[in-house]
């Protein structure tokens, strides 16, 4: 089974991202706004969490094994990091929040020299 967990990292913004902090998704249905609603309470689940929970909202009808059985691919090429302007940080235990790349948390994560960190994934070459 592969896993797209990672432990103390941010996943920083996207450097071609359009908005300048983090934006809340409107339109209903799309991933984008499937994730953020998941990631309303700040680490309560896993990035393969929250993949597979979109998965399903999505009326996706595999079983877990069955969605990880393929490489997923993970939360750095999330639109809400590549459009809507979000960070993920992954905590000790691989549970992930949503971090607003304005705010003092986020400030402080990048500093920090025990998260790793890791850019979200551009949308243009």
């Amino acid at each position: 089974m592969h896993s797209t967990n990672y432990r103390d990292t941010l996943i920083t913004v996207s450097t071609d991202c359009p908005v300048p902090n983090g934006t809340i998704p409107e339109k209903p249905g799309t991933i984008a706004t499937i994730q953020h609603a998941l990631l309303a309470t700040p680490y309560a689940m896993t990035s393969d969490d929250l993949l597979y929970e979109t998965h399903r909202a999505r009326d996706g009808d595999k079983s877990r094994e069955e969605f990880f059985a393929r490489p997923q691919a993970c939360l750095r090429a999330s639109p809400l990091v590549k459009q809507f302007g979000w960070g993920i940080h992954h905590d000790t235990e691989g549970r992930i929040a949503l971090v607003d790349p304005q705010s003092d948390a986020y400030a402080r994560l990048l500093v920090d020299p025990s998260v790793k960190k890791t850019p979200g994934m551009r949308s243009k070459r």
